[in-house]
């Protein structure tokens, strides 16, 4: 009898060790939104927007709040955790434009 085996790929704020997701190190200072955007939970195996960081508007990337995808995602596309998950993924990876359609816009908690 075969064991199926689950491995978990690693999210964003795990990569980058920035413990802004909720209970994290410095959850304190504020929530990242990846880390509680539903709406890309799954998306390239990772947890709310944790391997779609990208496309998520208004992040905590290097400990500054990002701006909309647009002002942003030049910056994205050079991060070593974008291309990591980019060729992880490869042919299955999906484009900006599919993901940016599945985000619920969820309120970050004060």
């Amino acid at each position: 009898m075969d064991k199926e085996i689950k491995t978990e790929k690693i999210n964003c704020w795990e990569f980058k060790k920035c413990g802004r997701e909720p209970g994290g190190l410095k959850a304190d200072l504020g929530v990242c939104p990846v880390s509680i955007e539903k709406g890309l939970d799954g998306e390239h195996g990772g947890k709310n927007a944790g391997r779609a960081c990208w496309v998520v508007a208004g992040t905590l990337c290097d400990g500054e709040i990002q701006g909309t995808f647009a002002k942003k995602i030049d910056s994205c596309f050079l991060c070593d955790f974008y291309m990591l998950v980019k060729k992880e993924e490869r042919p299955r990876f999906n484009i900006p434009g599919i993901l940016l359609g599945k985000i619920t816009l969820t309120k970050v908690p004060a």
